[in-house]
Parts: C-alpha cells; structure tokens; sequence
C-alpha cells in the first residue's frame, strides 16, 4: 500500500480547527490594535482586515456549517492566558507582550464563529495549540485521526499546529482560503514552505469532499 497525504476526510474520524479567529487578533477593537490610530491601524492591518471581512471569515463560516452538518467535529483554540496577569504565558509570549486574561473578551471567537454549546474551545498560551494545551489527548478520545486547519496568523499558528499535528501522526488538510496572514506575499510563502506536510485545499474543495 502507497501512503499518502491525499486522502479524503472520513467525517467520523475528522476535526475542523479554527485557530485564534478571535476578539483580540481579528476585531479592530482587539488589544492587539487598541494604540493604534485609524491611519496606522489601515496602513499596517487594512489590507488584512478587508481579506478577512470579504472572503476569509466567509469562508471560514461556510467550512463550520458543513463540517457541523458532515458530523465533523468543530474545535476552537485561542490566545487567552490560564491567568489574568499571564504568569503562565510562553516566554516567547511575554517577550512578544501577548497576555490575553483569563475570561476576556479579547479571548473569545468573533461574533461570526461563535462555538456552539456543545463545541470545545481550547485556550492556549503558546504559538502551538499541540504546546500549550491537552488537544492532543482529547483528539485521541474523540477518534479524531483527521484534521482540518483553518485560522490566523498562516505563517504563524497556523503552521505550527500543522507541523506538530503531523509530527503527532495526524493526517491535515489546510483550507488555503480559510487562513490568512498580513500580506498576500507571507501567505503565498507559507503555503509553499508547509505544502510538504498537509493536504492543501479550497474551501469549495472541502465542501464538495463532504457532500454538502
């Protein structure tokens, strides 16, 4: 038997992740963006912002209806700290000055993905959601064997997640337009620097995988 990446989800057996689609990276009230004036905010994330407002949240909302309607399990994970002072943040966090409190608002997913009663949200404090938190452990209890990855920031979380799912023996899919980073030229770049490890398709592509 040949292995291979290419193989088409088995709903069962698969997990839909948005990573850090959240207040405090993809809101313009976000702490990331609060001491900025309007001019910097648009000169610096402007572009990033309208990708995410006019296809990629889009996208994104389409991917968590078919996976719901699929049986695929939807999971979330965000930056959020286990504390309010972030004591318990990564160094590279606490040099990078991210502290998300525990409980905030920066914390929780944007309005147009908001999880479902029933769906887990996984708060990390590190650039990999495989790092910080028991996903891990849990994918293993749900039989996930499958994952699907979409989110922000692609060159950042994004490809970290990938590269421990992989290393942990999952089998990944990265909807290429269901991620996004600050510029179209760090987002061409990621995607080929980490096409080694992962299926890579479209949000029609997947959709149409499942049937829906």
């Amino acid at each position: 038997m040949t292995l291979t990446r290419e193989v088409p989800l088995v709903p069962e057996q698969s997990a839909l992740l948005f990573i850090d689609v959240q207040n405090f990276a993809a809101h313009r009230k976000g702490a990331e963006f609060t001491d900025l004036s309007d001019a910097e905010f648009e000169d610096k994330y402007g572009w990033f912002f309208s990708q995410m407002q006019s296809r990629v949240v889009p996208n994104m909302q389409r991917l968590q209806a078919a996976c719901r309607n699929n049986g695929v399990e939807v999971l979330y994970t965000t930056i959020e700290s286990l504390t309010k002072d972030g004591r318990d943040r990564s160094l590279d966090y606490k040099i990078t000055g991210f502290n998300v409190p525990k409980g905030s608002w920066d914390g929780k997913m944007i309005d147009e993905l908001t999880p479902g009663d029933d769906e887990i949200v996984f708060p990390k404090s590190s650039s990999s959601v495989f790092v910080s938190t028991h996903i891990h452990y849990v994918l293993g209890n749900l039989g996930v064997k499958q994952l699907v990855i979409s989110g922000i920031i692609t060159d950042q979380c994004v490809e970290s997640a990938i590269r421990d799912a992989c290393d942990l023996g999952y089998l990944v899919t990265q909807v290429t337009d269901a991620c996004l980073t600050y510029s179209q030229e760090r987002h061409d770049h990621s995607l080929r620097t980490i096409k080694g490890y992962c299926r890579q398709v479209t949000t029609d592509e997947l959709i149409s995988e499942l049937g829906r």
